[in-house]
This record gives structure tokens, C-alpha cells and sequence, in this order.
């Protein structure tokens, strides 16, 4: 398994760490499929289960559909250099390998070649070893809608409590508003007020939360998106994921709304 190379810029007077990437994508990040099980993918990337758990944050054997596994320890980089990160948006460059293309490259970070392109004014596809691409301007969306998703998944299991906002017991509004706090994110306490006062996204992202009309008209439940119709919240039998299409969910469904 190749290692990535930090590096260090200074924007702003601020130091930024970004990682030359690997020449693959399958080498340090995978995508969770339809079956797989930490086991399976620990015999298939012949990686630890406890490797896994430690550098994804997982407190559980539980993952999801879609979900982006690290199979590279987080610390086993060739330098080590401190860094402090910018509070607001920061950028991530790529270093060209050998045998990388854009298209594998935009696959790695979950872009698109046309907006590589546009970010670095290339007129062509051709890219060469040892040039740095800017791939993405903003890590912000991304990177803290993962931190929303892995601190959801840590309370799988916790009970049900009307007014809980703590890991004793969460309703579910309780859950989204400590999840996002959490991770450093404020949003209102109550279903109602998340759904009147967050920004509308139109299509659910992962990261987003997901509004239902239940017990109560306008929105009385609450949960947050993972991708795939798949969504975490706070129910009558505790933290857990549902499927958003089933015969229960997907009448009530109102919309999504976010937080990024």
C-alpha cells in the first residue's frame, strides 16, 4: 500500500496540509457496496477489522451503503508536519503520479474532470508527473458532512427519551441538534425549527437532514441523510437507520434541508 506525502502551503498566513494522493483509488478509499461487511472487505483489502474501526471512527460493526472507508492509517505518512487548518474553506492539490489520468483522479476525490479543469485552466486532458492540481477549492461541504455522518453512527442503539438531547436518550430532534454540535455545527433544538430554518436542499445529501410528517402536522420527525434512501434518527426503539422508500417513511416524507 503506498503512502500519501503531506505537504504544507501557507494561504492567508495560515498553514494548510493537503496529501498527494495515491496512483488508484481503491488503495486508501472504499466504497461501501450492497452486502459488504467490515469482515468482507477486511478479507478483500486484507486490512484489520480493528484497523478499519480505528482509522474510520467506527465504534460499530455497522456501515451503510455508499459510505467512504479509509484503508490507510491515518498517521503513516512519510513526513509529519504540524499543522493548524483554516476555521473556513481550504483547498486540496493533488501531485500527478505515474499512470494517473484526471478522470482517476476525480474519482478519488469525488469530483468531476470538467471542474478540475476549469479550477487549474487546463484546455486538455494531458497531465504529467509532478504537477499539482488544485481538484477541490472548498473541502468544507465534504469533509464535515463525513464528521456529521461517523458522529451519527457512533449512537446506534442509544434508547428512545422524550426531550433527550444526550447519549442517555435522544429524541429525535434532540439527536440531530447534539450530532451537528458535536462536530461543531449549531442548528436549532427542534424539528419544527430545523426544517423552518435551515437553507432547502432540493435533493438530500448525504449530511442533510430529513424531515417527516408524523404524529403532528408540518415537521415532527427529523433524521440525518446517509445516501442511498438510507437515514439515521432517533425512533420509538432507539438510534438507527431506516430506509427512507419503505412503505412508512416514504408517504410521510416532506423534504431536506442543510446545514453546509
Amino acid at each position: 500500500m503506498k503512502k500519501h506525502l503531506l505537504t504544507a502551503t501557507t494561504v492567508a498566513g495560515i498553514l494548510i496540509s493537503t496529501f498527494a494522493g495515491p496512483a488508484s483509488a481503491h488503495e486508501n478509499i472504499y466504497t461501501v457496496q450492497p452486502g459488504d461487511t467490515l469482515w468482507k472487505i477486511s478479507q478483500a483489502k486484507q486490512v484489520s477489522i480493528a484497523d478499519m474501526k480505528s482509522w474510520n471512527q467506527l465504534t460499530t460493526d455497522t456501515i451503510y451503503v455508499n459510505q467512504k472507508l479509509s484503508l490507510l492509517a491515518p498517521h503513516s505518512h512519510e513526513t509529519a508536519t504540524p499543522a493548524t487548518t483554516a476555521s473556513s474553506d481550504t483547498a486540496i492539490t493533488y501531485l500527478v503520479n505515474s499512470g494517473n489520468t484526471l478522470s482517476g483522479i476525480a474519482k478519488t476525490y469525488g469530483t468531476t474532470v470538467t471542474d478540475i479543469k476549469s479550477l487549474n485552466g487546463l484546455t486538455s486532458d494531458t497531465i504529467y508527473v509532478g504537477q499539482r492540481l488544485l481538484v477541490k477549492s472548498s473541502v468544507k461541504t465534504v469533509s464535515k458532512a463525513q464528521l456529521v455522518m461517523n458522529e451519527a453512527n457512533k449512537y446506534i442503539g442509544t434508547p428512545y427519551l422524550w426531550g433527550g438531547n444526550t447519549p442517555a436518550g435522544f429524541d429525535c430532534s434532540g439527536f440531530t441538534s447534539y450530532v451537528f454540535n458535536k462536530v461543531g455545527i449549531t442548528i436549532p433544538r427542534t424539528a419544527a425549527l430545523q426544517w423552518s430554518g435551515l437553507k432547502v436542499s432540493a435533493t438530500p445529501n448525504p449530511g442533510d437532514l430529513v424531515f417527516f410528517e408524523t404524529y403532528a402536522a408540518g415537521a415532527s420527525h427529523v433524521g440525518i441523510y446517509l445516501g442511498n434512501n438510507k437515514f439515521i434518527q432517533a425512533g420509538s426503539s432507539g438510534v438507527s437507520i431506516a430506509d427512507m422508500t419503505n412503505s412508512y417513511w416514504k408517504p410521510r416524507y416532506l423534504g431536506a434541508r442543510t446545514a453546509f
